[in-house]
């Protein structure tokens, strides 16, 4: 098991981590604003349940063979990127509709789990994260490495599902007032679609 002294040193430089803006807090921000709180957290939820995926790809090992395979991690890298790409062209040439008059999208919440659980699953950047990070809190002397793996690799998971609610809660709350200006709820899609086409941009130049 983990000892407390690593458990508590972990969880700080994790809650640290969570908090410093990235691409999955972008993606919770950019749907909370558009679609309303509870779009942004199931956005978190679906980057949540990804992350479950990769913590167990680096408890079983697996993360180590994309790390190893050129191909395999290319391949993963392109795929993710043109999907993120996809969902951003989508959003900045979807229109309003009328019906939405509040300026809530409309996106249910099992779209936003879903399109976030594929973007984060696709993105072997985070694989190999989990695969470099977690094992630096592994001591072998405790026993049962791969409980260890899992056990942090978990703590990991809920502290960044927390730092997404709270950015969604703040995000969609602020996303509420600006959504009954005309002119920002004409061109939210818009922004919301360039951040997407960014972050696949970003992910497709990435090296190993």
């Amino acid at each position: 098991m983990v000892d407390l002294p690593t458990l508590i040193t972990y969880s700080l430089i994790v809650l640290g981590f969570v908090f410093i803006p990235g691409p999955a807090t972008l993606l919770t921000i950019a749907r909370a604003t558009t679609s309303g709180p509870k779009v942004g957290i199931a956005t978190g939820a679906g980057i949540a349940a990804g992350d479950i995926v990769h913590t167990l790809l680096a408890v079983f090992g697996l993360s180590a063979i994309i790390a190893a395979s050129a191909l395999l991690f290319s391949v993963i890298k392109y795929v993710g990127a043109a999907y993120l790409i996809y969902l951003g062209i989508k959003a900045i040439t979807s229109k309003v509709a009328p019906s939405f008059g509040n300026g809530i999208a409309d996106l249910s919440t099992g779209t936003a789990f879903r399109q976030a659980f594929i973007s984060e699953i696709l993105n072997p950047k985070t694989a190999l994260f989990f695969l470099a990070f977690l094992p630096q809190f592994v001591q072998p002397e405790n026993g049962y490495v791969l409980l260890q793996l899992t056990i942090l690799g978990f703590i990991f998971v809920a502290l960044g599902l927390f730092s997404t609610i709270i950015f969604a809660l703040g995000a969609g709350t602020l996303g509420g007032l600006v959504r009954r200006n005309p002119v920002i709820l004409k061109w939210q899609g818009k922004a919301v679609g360039t951040i997407f086409c960014i972050l696949g941009i970003r992910l497709a130049l990435q090296e190993r």
